[in-house]
């Protein structure tokens, strides 16, 4: 009996054609999975972490230079975000924090933006910029970051009525995680 020898080149095409329709596969799967769940749905943004520690004493000076501190809100809820004009996620989520903002500050709600190391000729044009109508404060020597205990920026924490913090989140927010986890201490 004759045994044939395959050749060396042909075991690289057919290796080659192998290869190639696994990758078809494999893109075809990713095809479905996408179709199936579109990217227009997805929220890829942080999800908050949730806690229970005391809110920290923090005072700072608001951008019309008053004192201001957290326990001047003890009674409402709370959630401070801590960003900078230069973050790019701090910037994305302004829109979105503003409106949460508008939607919920008649039923007790505050949001407090807290800028890190910057100074008001900085921080002012942002303000106007985004149409920022909630408290902003100054905090030049990254205070409110110590105190919370976060080098990451944008952090956002819930503080509810009886001054505990509940949610953390460190990145970005958007509304549908606004609105899936901070109603519920807004209305307790």
């Amino acid at each position: 009996m004759m045994k044939k020898r395959i050749s060396s080149s042909r075991i690289r095409v057919i290796a080659l054609m192998t290869t190639g329709l696994g990758l078809l596969a494999i893109g075809v799967m990713f095809l479905m999975l996408f179709d199936q769940y579109p990217a227009s749905t997805q929220d890829f943004s942080t999800v908050p972490a949730k806690v229970n520690f005391p809110a920290p004493e923090l005072i700072l000076k608001d951008i019309f230079g008053r004192q201001v501190s957290l326990a001047d809100y003890r009674g409402s809820v709370v959630l401070v975000n801590l960003w900078a004009t230069w973050c790019p996620p701090c910037r994305e989520e302004m829109p979105t924090l503003q409106a949460f903002y508008q939607k919920y500050k008649e039923k007790g709600f505050v949001l407090v933006g807290i800028d890190q190391e910057e100074s008001l000729d900085v921080v002012l044009p942002f303000v106007d910029e985004f149409g920022l109508t909630f408290p902003v404060w100054m905090d030049e020597k990254y205070e409110a970051q110590q105190k919370f205990n976060t080098m990451n920026l944008p952090s956002s924490y819930v503080i509810d009525r009886g001054g505990q913090v509940r949610l953390m989140w460190i990145g970005g927010i958007s509304k549908k995680n606004l609105e899936k986890f901070v109603p519920d201490i807004i209305l307790e």
